[in-house]
């Protein structure tokens, strides 16, 4: 499947989702107001560690493996089964260490024991979220595009209505409680979907783990969990320092932004997480590595950056269309969110690379190495420039690790040549 016709399809899932996460975030916007994104924000990049804890952080290993042995499909089963066996395994340990901490884990991440109950929802439906994203990871590295799209259709649809019912009756409790169980429901709608597929069989996901296989899923194990540490704990710790510096509402300020950026990016995102992995995993030739990155700028920077000058010139109608006025002070924010946004997207297109061959040595270290400088770099721009610097630290850093992935890739390929 081509590039063009990936995104195609794909775009219709994500327009839903997009359209989804805009009447969400208007939703939220009114019912818990800034201080509560930064609440919400906080809840997010928890639920993101534990689950990829849970899992063992093996999806991106299964996409690959399973788009790697598309030729045998009892290689494919043994993926499958070990992947299975290790996420059902790992994610009822984590469910019950999360029930027994969940006031501790609430003081932790959001401030105050009274959210304890939110953890305890999400222990109770984590593996019910955790076999969902097993089974999309399958549909991808099977390049099932059309159960993939509609299974994630459902998984928005659902979002908004427990999201936009919880947050309304409850406010931020039942926001954070929606946050928690709504993709252990799309569970369900995934499960029918690959039920029809004639590949799949209950049978091919429980048994005995295959040591060789485990220990090629561990490598994505090792890349994944860096990130699943990396990434939320950089977000946690720049959140704390704007709350603590410049209040919990620019906080949320900045949150908010963040949550724009993902959702009028996630057309760009999500491809390249459907196309670029699974092709990468199958491509043997430098010179088809190659021209698959050119093809793939040609259409994904133009369409990144126009993206983005449409958001920032109209930024006062979009804040003011998507949130609330209380949200405009955010505005101030754009310019730099913008150029951080594209420099995203062109470094992400390498770091697939990474992924699709398995470099986890390389992966591991820039994750760390990336995720320090980011917080780092926001202490010490909004030092000088106050909530803007966080914006502007983004865009630094992106444009640093673009310039460090074309350097490392380029003489990746060159070796491999």
């Amino acid at each position: 499947m081509t590039f063009i016709k990936t995104s195609l399809l794909n775009g219709i899932a994500v327009v839903v989702r997009m359209l989804t996460l805009l009447c969400i975030n208007k939703i939220l916007a009114i019912y818990v107001g800034p201080t509560g994104y930064a609440a919400l924000g906080q809840f997010q990049n928890a639920v993101q560690m534990i689950t990829t804890f849970a899992s063992g952080a093996i999806n991106a290993g299964v996409t690959k493996y399973t788009a790697e042995y598309h030729e045998d499909e009892q290689k494919q089963h043994t993926v499958w089964r070990t992947a299975g066996s290790i996420s059902v395994f790992g994610a009822i340990v984590t469910g019950a260490i999360v029930a027994v901490f969940n006031e501790q884990l609430s003081l932790l991440f959001l401030g105050d024991i009274k959210f304890g109950g939110v953890f305890i929802w999400f222990a109770a439906t984590l593996v019910l979220f955790v076999l969902n994203t097993l089974l999309l990871a399958v549909l991808n590295g099977k390049k099932e595009i059309v159960r993939y799209v509609i299974s994630n259709i459902a998984g928005s649809l659902f979002a908004l209505a427990v999201t936009s019912y919880m947050a309304i009756k409850w406010g931020i409790y039942g926001a954070l409680i929606a946050l928690a169980v709504y993709q252990s429901i799309s569970f369900f709608v995934t499960l029918v979907l690959c039920c029809r597929a004639p590949w799949f069989k209950v049978k091919h996901f429980i048994g005995r783990i295959d040591p060789k296989m485990a220990n090629n899923l561990a490598k994505y194990t090792a890349m994944s969990l860096t990130s699943a540490a990396c990434i939320p704990l950089s977000q946690i710790l720049v959140r704390n320092h704007l709350g603590q510096s410049f209040g919990w509402e620019a906080a949320g300020y900045w949150e908010a932004l963040t949550r724009l950026s993902g959702a009028y990016l996630m057309l760009i995102t999500t491809t390249l997480s459907v196309y670029y992995l699974p092709r990468f995993s199958e491509l043997k030739s430098p010179a088809e590595i190659r021209a698959e990155i050119k093809n793939g700028y040609k259409v994904i920077l133009p369409l990144t950056i126009l993206g983005a000058l449409i958001i920032y010139v109209f930024r006062d109608l979009v804040v003011k269309l998507l949130f609330t006025p209380d949200f405009l002070p955010m505005t101030d924010l754009f310019a730099w969110q913008m150029v951080g946004d594209t420099l995203k997207i062109g470094s992400w297109v390498l770091a697939y690379l990474m992924l699709g061959k398995a470099m986890f040595k390389l992966f591991m270290a820039s994750e760390i190495v990336f995720a320090v400088m980011f917080v780092v770099l926001s202490w010490f721009f909004t030092d000088m420039f106050g909530l803007q610097g966080v914006t502007i630290a983004y865009a630094v850093n992106y444009a640093i690790y673009w310039v460090v992935m074309g350097v490392c890739m380029s003489r990746k390929l060159d070796a491999i040549k």
